[in-house]
């Protein structure tokens, strides 16, 4: 890095001025864009463990300035740079010695290694104290995520296949599968193909219902597990924000907006279905939206208007997801003009805006809605 400096009226102004990269310093970052690009896939092969491995040993071959170079398809010098929290206080749980009887928890993931601890480790946890006579387990869908928590930390997570596999080998008997998914979506939609050729391998096998339960044919359907949601992510909000009720945080003229993944599944619904649940429990000033824009009426720009035309002046976000990862700490909180954060601020309509990243998986009340699922399914 550089200095230059412009004379205007007998003042110095230093800008700085990026020296341009040497031949040498572009290839070897390049190298390593190939090397992240060939893991940021989807599908595992033989040879996934070792081009991690050599993707994270290329990384830290290079110098500081050559890191910074690193650019590609997905690669970026965050892939490895981005400090997530410690990785050590995470447990894969992808150990043998199961014993007859396992409850496999399958998650999408995340890389982000506080959220993976907190809100998916949280949940782990919770249902191993409630249900001690079963071997607890856990496997990712998501193999792009898989590979790069591997590849960063030297940490391998089961996909499902392999946690699969592995249940099988140690002589399961009795299989519990509980999805950390929200919904019926299209991740629940492959872990359900993927079982289909191994359920006979058990004596019994039984799938617990994902966090929100049932989706219904419409926006008006809600149920007993939209509303334990509802009022558990709402709550630790309220809390978080400073405010003793909701009805507090409304006469505060304060919103609190939920951001959700969204999906082009037919379960998109449920995201209209969580509105409504609010709406029924009175919570006039806490507002859905989806990072993915699907439903329509779940688009950012959607609502800030809703926000702003309800008449608030300050708003919090706090994301509708199990973990608190990428999406929250990106699509929500980040600094880039096209996160939610600057699109609230960017419309000139709001005071304040705060960002919680907290992901649905550490609430206590959400943990115990798992842990009652995954009760249902053993009876």
């Amino acid at each position: 890095m550089g200095t230059k400096e412009k004379w205007y009226d007998h003042k110095v102004v230093v800008s700085d001025v990026k020296a341009p990269a040497s031949e040498e310093d572009q290839a070897a970052a390049d190298n390593v864009a190939e090397l992240i690009d060939a893991i940021y896939v989807q599908e595992w092969t033989e040879d996934t463990d070792k081009q991690c491995e050599e993707a994270k040993k290329a990384w830290d071959a290079l110098t500081d300035t050559q890191k910074e170079l690193v650019e590609g398809e997905e690669a970026d010098p965050d892939y490895f740079g981005r400090d997530t929290g410690d990785a050590s206080k995470d447990d894969a749980l992808n150990t043998d010695n199961i014993g007859d009887k396992e409850i496999l928890v399958v998650s999408f993931g995340t890389s982000f290694n506080d959220s993976r601890a907190q809100d998916i480790g949280g949940i782990e946890k919770a249902l191993a104290a409630a249900y001690p006579d079963w071997a607890v387990r856990r496997a990712f869908t998501a193999q792009i995520i898989i590979n790069h928590i591997n590849a960063r930390e030297d940490v391998e997570i089961d996909n499902v296949e392999q946690a699969l596999e592995r249940a099988v080998n140690n002589g399961v008997k009795e299989l519990v599968i509980q999805p950390t998914h929200l919904m019926h979506g299209a991740e629940y939609d492959e872990l359900m193909d993927a079982l289909k050729k191994y359920e006979k391998k058990f004596d019994k096998v039984a799938v617990a219902e994902p966090l929100l339960g049932e989706v219904g044919k419409d926006a008006s359907v809600i149920n007993a597990d939209k509303e334990a949601v509802a009022k558990a992510v709402v709550a630790e909000a309220i809390k978080d924000a400073g405010f003793d009720s909701v009805d507090a945080a409304d006469k505060d003229k304060t919103a609190i907006v939920l951001m959700g993944h969204g999906t082009s599944h037919t379960a998109n619904v449920t995201y209209s279905q969580m509105q409504t649940q609010m709406e029924k429990l009175g919570y006039k000033n806490v507002f859905i939206g989806t990072v993915e824009g699907e439903p329509e009426e779940t688009e950012l720009s959607v609502v800030i208007d809703k926000v702003k035309d309800a008449g608030y002046t300050k708003v919090v976000l706090r994301p509708l997801m199990v973990v608190a990862g990428d999406h929250a700490n990106n699509d929500m909180a980040g600094d880039d003009d096209d996160s939610w954060k600057s699109g609230f601020e960017a419309s000139g309509a709001f005071e304040k805006v705060d960002c919680q990243i907290s992901g649905l998986g550490r609430i206590a009340d959400v943990q115990k809605l798992y842990v009652e699922h995954t009760g249902a399914a053993i009876k």
